[in-house]
């Protein structure tokens, strides 16, 4: 992309009271942005109202130093494999899945070696290919392979290992995983995607972070190692310009991406009010799947799963029951053809026949330390000893309000 063309998309991007349809609007009947800023006023008033006119006649403050730093972004080369690409609505390269939206953004934003469409050009200072980088081709994003997981930032233990193993088990299968990089599932979902790859195996997009800031922030922070990985394996991207701070109005708004960009969508844990649950519906909307992970009923993270369920939700307990429903999948592997009747007896095999029974007596819902030894008659200090040892094992989780969990496998 020159620079002047930059310029023009970011100045109608920038414009107050351009938002994304009337910008669409401007391009479908004017073409490019240049284009659209070279209207005589009586063309462009069959257009835009008053205020959007007037609007479009100067160039906002922030346009220049904007400009500044993004071109410089573009032209930033901190690894050889990694791209920093701008994608617009008038370029081969946009996303189709996401053309069918009422609102596609004008520009995304990407940092990444994977690619959507056609193989991009590559910017100033960045090669096009390197002996330890695959070829293009092989970082093509396609929506048909792709599912989203979302979920609670607040997850129980049970939850973020759920996304965390699914995410493995799909990757595995050759699915691209969605998420949103946030705390919790989104977290987990990413880091078990990045797992999925085996060894030496680098010929597939691993996982897609569709965030709520500027690509040159990462939010939360404690996601900057996370953020790195996602960037060498799959791809991170953006509507938003750079340096766009972690706003709440922004990260509901994102969703709609991540459900235009899959074929499904997965929903580990969400409570009633949940944003994932945005996700869910914006998915059924678009007539794709929803999937939903069966909780505990006394579990406040497992009332909105419960809730999309009862709406026509796909209840899932495996990877496998995603694959058979997406279909053409799950050749890949057998690690996704462990059922929910396996995980169950995961980690207790083998296992000393007083953590066994300990295990038996706490079943899989949340129960307090009271409950355990009224079934377990255990002294309290034998009891606690135990649950450590069991914690420390990754067999138990601690819960919040003095609460202990089973974790199951998938």
């Amino acid at each position: 992309m020159e620079r002047d063309e930059l310029k023009a998309w970011l100045r109608l991007s920038l414009s107050p009271g351009i938002g994304n349809i009337s910008a669409r609007k401007l391009l479908t009947a004017f073409g490019l942005p240049q284009a659209v800023f070279e209207q005589p006023t009586s063309a462009l008033q069959q257009v835009a109202n008053a205020t959007q006119l007037q609007s479009l006649r100067s160039e906002p403050a922030t346009l220049a130093p904007l400009l500044e730093t993004t071109w410089a972004w573009l032209n930033q080369s901190d690894d050889k494999c990694v791209r920093h690409q701008v994608v617009t609505l008038g370029d081969a390269g946009y996303p189709q899945a996401l053309l069918s939206m009422d609102d596609p953004p004008l520009m995304l934003y990407l940092l990444g070696a994977a690619h959507f469409g056609v193989n991009p050009v590559p910017e100033l200072g960045q090669p096009t290919s390197s002996a330890s980088c695959l070829a293009p081709e092989q970082w093509l994003i396609d929506p048909d392979h792709c599912l989203a997981i979302v979920g609670s930032r607040n997850p129980t233990p049970q939850g973020a290992r759920n996304a965390r193993l699914f995410a493995k088990a799909l990757v595995q299968a050759g699915l691209t995983v969605v998420s949103g990089l946030a705390l919790g599932v989104d977290g987990a979902a990413h880091e078990g995607a990045l797992e999925g790859l085996s060894d030496g195996d680098n010929d597939q997009v691993a996982t897609l972070a569709v965030i709520g800031t500027g690509l040159d922030r990462v939010y939360p922070r404690a996601h900057h190692g996370l953020a790195h990985r996602i960037a060498q394996h799959g791809l991170l991207l953006s509507e938003y310009p750079l340096g766009t701070p972690p706003l709440n109005a922004n990260f509901p708004k994102r969703n709609r991406l991540i459900a235009g960009l899959c074929r499904g969508t997965l929903v580990v844990e969400a409570a009633m009010q949940s944003g994932s649950l945005i996700s869910a519906r914006l998915t059924a909307e678009q007539g794709k799947e929803v999937f939903a992970i069966p909780g505990s009923i006394h579990a406040a993270q497992s009332r909105g799963c419960h809730a999309l369920i009862k709406q026509g939700a796909k209840l899932v307990e495996s990877a496998q029951d995603i694959l058979e429903e997406l279909q053409g999948f799950g050749t890949r592997t057998a690690s996704s053809q462990v059922s929910a009747a396996d995980a169950q007896t995961t980690g207790t095999d083998g296992a000393p026949e007083s953590d066994r029974l300990l295990l038996q007596a706490m079943g899989f819902d949340p129960v307090g330390l009271d409950a355990l030894q009224g079934r377990t008659q255990l002294e309290t200090a034998d009891l606690q000893a135990q649950l450590m040892t069991l914690e420390l094992n990754g067999q138990v989780g601690r819960l919040p309000g003095g609460l202990f969990q089973r974790m199951a496998g998938i």
